[in-house]
């Protein structure tokens, strides 16, 4: 099994939007648990502590394999999430390990 952690500094200056930018993104990768069948389990939250210093919000996802990430990955409901994530982030970084 494969766990993709994805975490995103958004780009608003703002507080009060990015924490509502945020609270979108969780909501719609959370919406992709039954909708893309390669997912076995999806957590993804906006940051609650620390906002001087830590990303905005994370996602941890499970898949079965890496063939499956990539399946997930051009699934057209993760890239419809995923063009909402890229109209407001500033950066990215992400790991995917075994487990």
């Amino acid at each position: 099994m494969i766990r993709h952690v994805v975490s995103w500094k958004l780009a608003a200056e703002d507080a009060a939007v990015r924490a509502e930018q945020a609270a979108e993104v969780a909501r719609r990768l959370n919406a992709l648990m039954g909708v893309v069948p390669e997912l076995r389990a999806v957590s993804a939250g906006a940051n609650i502590a620390h906002p001087d210093v830590n990303w905005d919000v994370t996602l941890v996802a499970d898949v079965d394999s890496l063939d499956a990430l990539e399946a997930y990955q051009v699934h057209p409901a993760h890239k419809e999430a995923g063009a909402y994530i890229k109209s407001v982030v500033a950066s990215r970084v992400a790991v995917d390990f075994e487990i």
